[in-house]
Order: C-alpha cells, then structure tokens, then sequence
C-alpha cells in the first residue's frame, strides 16, 4: 500500500507534468522586450523585411498603407470581419495563444478575426522563420508569420497583427524627432533605413511611449547594449514595452476603422 507521503509526491509530480508549457515565458517577457525578441527570431528568414519586421510590399508604394484600399472592410452589422486560417504545424496549445491575442481585439475593437470559410482576402498564420507581417490588406492571402520558437508571446502576437491592421512602427511615425532621439551613430549603417521617418497618418493621437508598436532602446544596435533609441526630454522613459496594446493603440484602432 502506498503511503501518504508517497501518495502526496505522486500528485506533486502528476501535476507538474501537466502544467502549462507557457508558465516560463511570462519570467522572460519582463525582461526582453518586443523587438529584442522579434529581431532575433528574424535571424532565421530569407524574406526580405522593413523595420524588421514588415514584408516589403509586392503591389505599393513601402510603408504607405493609410488608403482605404488597405483596409479591411467593414460589414453592414459594424464589424471588421478579418477571415484567418492557422497552420496545422502549431500545436493545440499554441493555437489557443494565438487565439487569445486575437480575441484581445474583440473585447476592445470592432475588430473580428473568424474562421476563413472562402473568402479571397485573408490572413494566413504560418509557423516562418520568425516574426513579420504585411502592411495593411493586401488582397488575397496574406502571410502573417509567427516562428513557433520565438514569437508565441501575447504582445508579439498583437504586434503582428496591429501592422497587418495597418499600422506602423510608433517611432517611424512622422513627428517622432519631437519624442526621441536616434542615435545613428550606434546603428549599423547598413539597418539605418529602418528608421526612417515615414509620412504617417498619426489620427490626432499623440506619440506613444508605452506602444506595443515601439521599438525598443537597442534595436538594430551595431554593438550589443547601445542605445539605438533614446526618449526626449526624459531619457528614462519605458519604450519597447512587450505586455500588451496601450490605450492609444486601442484607440487608434476604433479611429481608423470607424469602431
């Protein structure tokens, strides 16, 4: 007969075979942020990307994506109905993580991903290698990558999905010199086009630190740990943060889709 004690690390050990496989990310994500882990996941691909993580545009003008022929449409009971599929290659589990970042805009947008049926414009959500997006619809299927070894995190997930909505990085935005500093001497000069300024519609909101769609402070570094990005006028202000969409990235949202 087994003996309480035995019984008791039976269940102790039953129970961390079971435990989810996620509960360690959440230690690393308040450590790394967003475009640390983006950019070295990207590592990987043979896709040619903008800022890293946007696929350079077959169709239009790069990085110009504010038309309404970029955006999704909307339909007649208020919702953008946004049709997806999901690569069989993610387990279960890693399905449902997906799934949860998207269901993060429902309960904020009108924003509504649902399941492709035969619709000729969707999203289609492949294990590539590594973390990138299109700008924007545009027309057909559309890739949206997500390595499963580097990319399955909740804000990295709403990162992608936000530049296929349309939206660009918060720190390319057109008045950006007003709020940081770029430090071009500390990029390698052959990733400096990836802070260039774009000329964005910025839907009178004002710039956003705390932006899921910001980079963080070392991006595109040409050492390891130099600032690439520095805050004005306070230095220490958080950028690159990787914990989920910001107020203004809600907000923006709703603005651009008429939520």
């Amino acid at each position: 007969m087994m003996t309480l004690s035995a019984s008791l690390l039976l269940l102790l050990l039953l129970g961390l075979s079971q435990a989810h496989p996620l509960q360690e990310e959440g230690v690393e994500e308040d450590t790394v942020d967003i475009t640390t882990r983006i950019l070295t996941s990207n590592n990987a691909t043979n896709e040619i990307l903008l800022e890293g993580d946007l696929l350079a545009p077959r169709t239009r003008n790069a990085m110009m994506c504010w038309s309404q022929s970029c955006l999704w449409k909307k339909a007649s009971n208020g919702y953008v109905m946004i049709p997806f599929t999901m690569s069989n290659e993610f387990t279960g589990w890693e399905k449902q993580k997906i799934d949860s970042a998207m269901r993060s805009f429902h309960s904020s947008t009108c924003i509504r991903f649902v399941p492709r049926q035969n619709e000729y414009d969707y999203i289609s959500i492949e294990n590539r290698g590594g973390c990138f997006s299109a700008l924007g619809r545009e027309g057909g299927r559309q890739v949206l990558s997500l390595n499963r070894q580097g990319c399955l995190y909740h804000g990295i997930i709403q990162h992608e999905i936000n530049h296929a909505l349309g939206f660009q990085h918060e720190q390319t935005r057109s008045d950006r010199d007003y709020y940081v500093k770029i430090n071009w001497e500390n990029i390698d000069p052959q990733m400096a086009y990836n802070f260039y300024r774009e000329s964005t519609n910025n839907l009178n909101t004002p710039y956003d630190y705390s932006s899921i769609m910001h980079y963080g402070r070392t991006a595109f570094s040409i050492q390891y740990g130099m600032e690439t990005i520095t805050p004005i006028p306070d230095p220490n202000v958080q950028i690159g943060q990787r914990q989920g969409m910001s107020y203004w990235d809600i907000r923006r949202i709703n603005t651009l889709y008429g939520c």
